[in-house]
């Protein structure tokens, strides 16, 4: 790692939770900053201009320092940084692209059959420019206080659901002892059998993986996943890996999943080398998904035909338990649709 900061020892959980909590405070909030940090002129972006986009810039510390220095192109960077092309009005592009955004019950999705989504928080430890939910209203659509209750109420009166799915913004900005409150609660409902977290959090500020967190998520009830969200190789590193190894080690199910970006991972190579480093710790290759057509990032997009040749290409690359799905999701379908 390029980071000189020291790194924190597994057996070490309260320093660990200061670590992690105090890249939060420090991220960067302006591409400038970032941009000066890397070793880059600000204006050796143009012409695609910096901006201060309404939705905010944020970019911890040991995420920026897995990019390599002085390159405007690299894959990491590309997917934080602001540009003028945001704010441009694409046909086809929607602040609301999965319908999610007119639920009537307040902080739980029931989408697909058996599982339900609890989103707790709106926030996020790093804002990714393709996020689907960039626009979401999360001041309206929060599973916290009288909702949190209201939710777990439904969920205990309705037999069909046998998972949990923790969401955001990204679940594990919660303390472990708001979490540790949750997953009681959950544990307590009978007919749930599954827990599953996402989390974009280990891959950007691998010091989340605390051992308190590791003990919470290994010894409750519910049979537990976490799926993190990496993109390319180099998103994944050796404290990182370690991390979730020790998590599978203790009975967590990890996967990843990705979102397929053009100029930053279209390439079979490149996805192929993401699949070797997962498994490399023991993660599964999950889905890779096609952009959600969300307003500002149709920059990001690249077509079902190219996408699907990719894979098709990667198929002959990789053997197949290292293979992800493609997918896309679909409002109002009864599960994600899987590109062939």
């Amino acid at each position: 790692m390029k980071n000189s900061a020291t790194i924190i020892p597994v057996s070490s959980p309260e320093c660990q939770v200061i670590s992690w909590k105090s890249h939060l405070k420090s991220a960067f909030s302006d591409s400038e900053q970032l941009l000066r940090y890397l070793d880059i002129e600000p204006t050796a972006h143009r012409p695609s201009n910096l901006v201060q986009p309404s939705f905010p810039v944020r970019v911890p510390i040991p995420f920026a320092d897995k990019m390599e220095k002085g390159n405007i192109n690299d894959p990491l960077l590309l997917q934080v940084l602001a540009r003028d092309i945001e704010n441009a009005h694409i046909e086809g592009y929607s602040h609301d692209p999965l319908e999610e955004q007119n639920n009537n019950t307040p902080g739980l999705l029931h989408k697909y059959a058996g599982r339900v989504l609890l989103i707790l928080t709106g926030s996020c430890a790093i804002n990714c420019r393709y996020c689907f939910r960039r626009h979401f209203p999360y001041h309206q659509q929060l599973a916290s206080g009288e909702n949190l209750q209201k939710n777990l109420e439904t969920i205990q009166k309705d037999p069909s659901i046998t998972e949990v799915i923790l969401s955001g913004g990204d679940p594990l900005l919660l303390s472990d002892k708001q979490l540790f409150e949750i997953i009681s609660q959950l544990e307590a409902i009978p007919h749930l059998r599954r827990l599953r977290i996402h989390s974009r959090l280990p891959v950007v500020i691998p010091q989340r993986l605390t051992l308190q967190l590791q003990k919470l998520l290994s010894k409750n009830r519910l049979q537990t996943s976490l799926v993190i969200h990496a993109n390319h190789g180099n998103e994944m590193d050796a404290e990182l890996g370690h991390g979730l190894a020790a998590l599978t080690r203790s009975s967590v199910s990890v996967f990843n999943q990705s979102v397929l970006l053009k100029n930053i991972n279209d390439d079979p190579q490149i996805l192929a080398e993401l699949s070797e480093k997962l498994f490399e710790y023991q993660i599964i290759p999950y889905y890779i998904h096609r952009l959600d057509p969300v307003a500002g990032a149709a920059h990001f997009d690249i077509s079902k035909k190219r996408a699907s040749k990719i894979i098709r290409q990667l198929g002959q690359i990789l053997p197949g338990y290292l293979l992800p799905k493609l997918v896309v999701e679909e409002p109002d379908k009864a599960c994600k649709t899987i590109v062939l």
